[in-house]
């Protein structure tokens, strides 16, 4: 269980400042809902460790990541966070599988990745050599390099056709099971429930 309970003084969009008191579910996936500038990936932000709330506190089943009274703050990479970022993030000087490699020398997960991602004939591409599609799901791949223990996705399949979309859905989200990750995704996109996220949270 992920029990968040968060204050942060941003300019949302009804002006009111973000606080959120609530819990998600383990090994689930969650897909959060909202208006723009509802606080979605400032959330996302704080879980990850990016950015640090005015006060609150992060707890991921028995271990405490965050606790601004007790004067806790786990560093972001000891917290075994994958992000999705809107923008990808990626490096424009490594290839594909570069990426990959990054976060892991298992090659046949490495592999796996590939031919989840559809990205097998392009592992020796570049950021600059892909389709904005195509860099979407390396952004993917390799936030799931690591294995993560929480997988963030801010808009992660914006730029993707409706078959493709479909056709990566239903691979991560059996990688997702498989591997017991806790996924939370920022979308505008309501088919994900059912399809992908199990329960939905509303960001007013």
């Amino acid at each position: 269980m992920i029990k968040v309970d968060l204050t942060k003084q941003i300019r949302t969009h009804d002006g009111s400042g973000l606080h959120i008191n609530t819990q998600f579910a383990s090994g689930q996936i969650t897909q959060l809902v909202g208006p723009s500038g509802a606080g979605k990936t400032t959330l996302l932000k704080m879980l990850a460790g990016l950015i640090q709330p005015d006060q609150g506190r992060i707890q991921v089943d028995d271990q405490v990541w965050l606790d601004t009274e007790a004067g806790i703050c786990l560093e972001p990479q000891k917290r075994g966070v994958g992000f999705v970022f809107q923008d990808y993030a990626l490096f424009p000087h490594m290839t594909v599988e570069k990426h990959l490699l990054y976060g892991t020398r298992d090659e046949a997960y490495i592999k796996q990745l590939l031919q989840t991602g559809r990205l097998e004939p392009f592992r020796h591409h570049k950021p600059r050599q892909l389709s904005g599609g195509q860099q979407q799901r390396l952004a993917i791949l390799r936030a799931l390099s690591t294995k993560p223990r929480l997988l963030l996705m801010d808009e992660p399949f914006t730029a993707l056709d409706n078959a493709l979309k479909k056709e990566l859905i239903a691979d991560l989200k059996n990688l997702l099971t498989v591997q017991g990750t806790t996924c939370l995704v920022v979308t505008h996109q309501p088919f994900l429930n059912g399809e992908f996220a199990g329960d939905t949270f509303e960001m007013e």
